[in-house]
């Protein structure tokens, strides 16, 4: 039987004292908070709930190579298994199956592209490797070129995470299902009040709400619209990820697949659009040799940085107040990590890694 959730929350006659306020309950404040929970540390978490945000668009894909040239994700020989094994933390907790070994078998465009595979994979096949059967997958997909394997590759059941940890939040009134309003957070010496809270400090994890957040609006974040079709086929095979030009992952509600995303720094709205759905579809009718229909049609924008590195720590001037925010695409696979390192930092005083942390932005946050 999984351990129940304690949170001590303390009450006073006019407010409720608790260790930390976190804003916002995506994919950054879920992992924040399960930390902080780990640690034994009180805590509230303001979420209005949108029905639409990035982390619930997301496939929960983590992919250890990153581009055409299959470079290793940053930091990724790190992050990947501590992330791993905190999804199955979460799991026994949860008492649900949230994370899924899928390997993506990519498919190459070109003989340059093959050459290249094999190239890499004779200098390092950590993560690239030969496909034993080319022929596989033939009676699924259209191609020419032969494919290649890249795992280990994981999926991550988002949508069931998010809204089953909302609902342990809920159960153990540490939920304020609510709008945060900026104007009523008053810092002090000693800490911040926000309406009948009280806190040592509050932790932003907006997404990208952040780029108006009145403390971290001038960090240099990078708005990155992503769209991706649901699909339902009942004959595709659903033990991989699949790659050409865009990716295909099983989802775990039968028969289902996730189809995308484009990765747009420059749009005129954040809602779907059709000329994303034309291109998707076309191409899909070109690569798969299954019959499929279009069940959805879903569009975010992510909350990634200039950098591509994440925000991580308190702010340099104001120290009551913290953020975990800008993972972007690698989300999924970021945030356990750096979650963990930002409670390490508040609860042990562990540094938090130079090329992350929030203070190498102290003469921005000084305007």
């Amino acid at each position: 039987m999984p351990p129940r959730l304690r949170w001590h929350v303390y009450f006073c006659a006019l407010c409720m004292q608790v260790d930390y306020l976190i804003v916002g309950q995506g994919i950054c404040g879920t992992q924040l908070s399960w930390h902080l929970y780990k640690e034994g540390k009180s805590f509230v978490v303001i979420d209005e709930g949108a029905p639409v945000t990035s982390s619930k668009v997301a496939a929960g894909i983590m992919n250890p190579v990153t581009g055409r040239r299959y470079v290793r994700s940053w930091r990724i020989d790190e992050v990947l298994p501590f992330s791993v094994h905190t999804y199955e933390q979460i799991e026994l907790v949860l008492g649900e199956q949230l994370l899924y070994k899928k390997p993506i078998i990519d498919f190459f465009p070109s003989p340059q592209a093959r050459d290249q595979f094999v190239n890499l994979i004779a200098e390092d096949d950590t993560y690239v490797h030969t496909y034993p059967d080319q022929n596989h997958f033939n009676q699924y997909f259209n191609y020419d070129f032969g494919c290649g394997e890249i795992s280990p590759t994981y999926t991550v059941n988002l949508a069931l995470l998010l809204a089953s940890w909302r609902k342990k939040l809920v159960d153990s009134s540490a939920l304020r299902e609510e709008a945060f309003e900026p104007q009523e957070l008053k810092l002090h010496q000693d800490g911040v009040t926000y309406r009948d809270l009280t806190a040592q400090k509050v932790l932003f994890c907006e997404g990208i709400k952040a780029m108006d957040n009145p403390w971290f609006g001038l960090l240099p974040y990078s708005a990155n619209k992503g769209e991706a079709l649901i699909i339902e086929s009942e004959d595709l095979h659903n033990g991989h990820i699949f790659k050409k030009g865009m990716l295909l992952a099983p989802l775990p509600t039968k028969n289902t697949f996730w189809v995308g995303s484009n990765y747009s720094r420059e749009f005129e709205t954040v809602t779907p659009t059709q000329e994303f759905y034309d291109k998707t579809y076309t191409h899909l009718t070109n690569w798969l040799k299954v019959p499929f229909k279009v069940i959805d049609h879903k569009a975010a924008v992510r909350p990634a940085t200039v950098e591509r590195r994440p925000f991580v720590g308190l702010h340099p001037h104001f120290p009551q107040v913290g953020i975990l925010n800008g993972t972007g695409s690698k989300g999924t696979s970021l945030a356990p990590f750096f979650a963990h390192q930002l409670v390490q930092h508040l609860v042990y005083g562990v540094p938090i890694l130079k090329d992350a942390d929030v203070a190498r932005f102290t003469r921005i946050l000084a305007k």
